[in-house]
């Protein structure tokens, strides 16, 4: 990133602003946020430019028309951007940063009135952030997948190409369109890209293998950059490319769930191999945070074997989640760019690029618009739904650890603050779905069980001489329990029972202790035509305890058998109400209650 000033009308605003912005990177150790200081630096001065047009030289900080240019681009800024964007309030926010750190130095001048703008309040809001979703795990198994063979393809790549460069010889003696000569003179440093661009004939008279090397399988060979092809595809049979490594990414973020910063940002010296496994020092640059993890590899573990099946299609049986043979591919695989490059010793991911003016640069991994996250996906033909950002590969491995810890939020958030998980991590969808099913799953649970305390008794109805054993059976219960029904020997008070020794309100096994009392309310209650007389007993009961204790306290002691008994009585005819009063009249009838029914405590 690099502010040009002559490159806008406005120079002496964008040299100021360039002056704080390259000091305050340099003071704060900012990295990625750097680019939005960039950007807003970048965009205000093409606004000035723009708004002033040839009179955009005097602009400046000390300028007084300076504060109504600053409030009309931050106004503006909101219409070039989707609405509840954050990157209006990011742009607006930096700018504002560096005129008020200049504004803190004495000996740099601001307009007055433009310093008490930007001390003031924002003029824009913060938006709405959008969670990236993490991957499928249909896409997870697809990248990790791909990734093997991509590091499989890449080991074989630059072991081919060292045997090439084995079999060549200078190019003077052989042939500067012989790749294994040109190859050979390359790793010797016998000759250099400056000597391809000069020596190697015109693209016209090479021989076919030589064309279709420079130009690929699939891509267009075209005369006028096939050298700079040449060389590229050279250097990439030497040395691993910028492409090459989006594999190793992938493998080491799903082998040890931590970020793409981190796992990217540890060199030889923070790798120790254990028996089995291995300990890496891991920095987070934005927490500023240091950690040493270790990563045990599986039990049994087999020697990795590439095999093909029978469609011809490569299958590499790499171990999927093992950290420990991924970093050792890697050490191997950036061995030979790691010794041109000794002045890079924090990062095992670098590469050997090649440029347009036939230099080549041995440095740190990164990753550019052509050679992109996205870009490795469309070459290894992998399918992604939504943003292609590596950065769902975390959030992905971080919903299996979810899943694995059973939702236990002190352990999944264990290399961060469970602020940040429950804020960022669990947004995805896989975890909202989960979360969703478990709530439904025990609202359901706790829902049966109030219905099973709750659903009342079974009524028979009919005469009293109708009722017999092939009636109750056909009610639903067993010829035992229909058998003795009948006989009077399951009779609770007001209700029969099908089943006194497996009540709701006892323990399973024991004399249910609450009939007659509860019986209105029990599923295990069987209510028959000669239980009328009982009943009406029972709801005098009730009508004399509502009066005498509270609306409320009746409420919750006696509200669900009031409803249900008013239930069964409402379908019985004005005769059959007729006839059990009657017997009630003639002492036939009496309703036993334990003592403890007579007293109520209204606590």
């Amino acid at each position: 990133m690099a502010v040009d000033p002559s490159n806008f009308g406005c120079s002496r605003l964008a040299m100021q602003l360039a002056d704080e912005w390259v000091e305050y990177v340099a003071a704060a150790a900012i990295t990625m946020h750097a680019r939005v200081y960039y950007l807003a630096v970048i965009r205000l001065c093409k606004f000035v430019d723009k708004e002033l047009g040839p009179e955009a030289g005097t602009a400046s900080l000390t300028d007084r028309n300076m504060r109504d240019l600053l409030l009309k681009w931050e106004l503006a800024l909101p219409e070039t951007y989707a609405p509840s964007s954050t990157y209006p309030g990011m742009l607006a926010g930096a700018v504002r940063v560096l005129i008020i750190r200049r504004d803190d130095h004495r000996d740099r001048q601001v307009d007055p009135d433009l310093a008490r703008l930007v001390r003031g309040p924002a003029l824009l809001g913060s938006g709405e952030k959008k969670e990236r979703d993490e991957f499928t795990r249909q896409e997870k198994r697809a990248l990790v997948r791909a990734a093997w063979q991509s590091v499989h393809a890449t080991r074989t790549r630059l072991e081919e190409g060292w045997a090439l460069a084995e079999q060549g010889r200078h190019p003077e003696r052989g042939s500067w369109t012989s790749i294994p000569d040109l190859l050979w003179g390359l790793v010797h440093e016998q000759i250099t890209l400056d000597d391809i661009h000069r020596r190697v004939p015109p693209p016209r008279e090479w021989p076919v293998e030589l064309r279709e090397f420079a130009g690929g399988p699939d891509q267009v060979f075209v005369a006028q950059v096939a050298r700079v092809q040449l060389a590229r595809k050279l250097f990439a049979r030497l040395y691993p490319s910028t492409l090459d490594l989006h594999a190793f990414r992938i493998l080491l973020m799903d082998a040890t769930g931590y970020t793409s910063e981190e796992v990217t940002g540890f060199g030889e010296t923070e790798v120790e191999f254990l028996p089995r496994g291995v300990r890496l020092t891991l920095l987070k640059k934005r927490a500023q945070r240091r950690r040493h993890r270790a990563f045990r590899d599986r039990p049994a573990r087999e020697e990795p074997t590439p095999k093909e099946d029978a469609e011809g299609q490569l299958t590499v049986n790499w171990p999927r989640r093992e950290a420990s043979e991924v970093v050792r591919q890697l050490i191997d695989v950036t061995a030979r760019v790691r010794a041109k490059a000794p002045d890079v010793p924090h990062t095992l991911f670098v590469t050997a690029t090649v440029h347009n003016d036939y230099t080549v640069v041995f440095d740190e991994w990164k990753p550019a618009t052509h050679s992109s996250f996205g870009h490795w996906l469309d070459l290894m033909g992998v399918e992604i739904a939504g943003d292609r950002h590596i950065g769902r590969m975390r959030k992905s491995v971080k919903v299996e650890k979810a899943i694995v810890t059973e939702g236990r939020i002190s352990a999944t958030a264990d290399d961060h603050t469970e602020e940040t998980f429950a804020t960022h991590y669990a947004q995805g969808t896989t975890l909202r779905v989960m979360s969703g099913r478990t709530i439904a799953t025990a609202q359901q649970h706790w829902l049966d069980k109030a219905l099973d305390r709750v659903d009342g008794p079974t009524v028979i109805s009919g005469a009293v001489g109708d009722l017999d054993q092939d009636v109750l059976e056909g009610s639903g219960l067993s010829a035992q329990e229909a058998e003795d029904i009948i006989a009077g020997q399951l009779d609770m008070g007001v209700s029969h029972c099908k089943n006194p020794y497996q009540g709701p309100y006892s323990r399973p096994g024991e004399l249910c202790a609450v009939a007659p009392l509860r019986c209105l309310e029990c599923r295990n209650a069987w209510i028959l035509p000669t239980n009328l007389p009982q009943l009406l007993l029972f709801k005098a009961h009730l009508e004399r305890l509502r009066t005498v204790l509270a609306p409320p306290a009746f409420e919750r002691l006696w509200g669900q058998s009031w409803v249900n008994l008013r239930a069964v009585l409402e379908d019985r005819t004005p005769e059959e109400l007729d006839q059990a009063r009657k017997h009630i009249e003639a002492g036939q009838t009496v309703l036993d209650l334990p003592l403890a029914a007579n007293t109520e405590f209204d606590a």
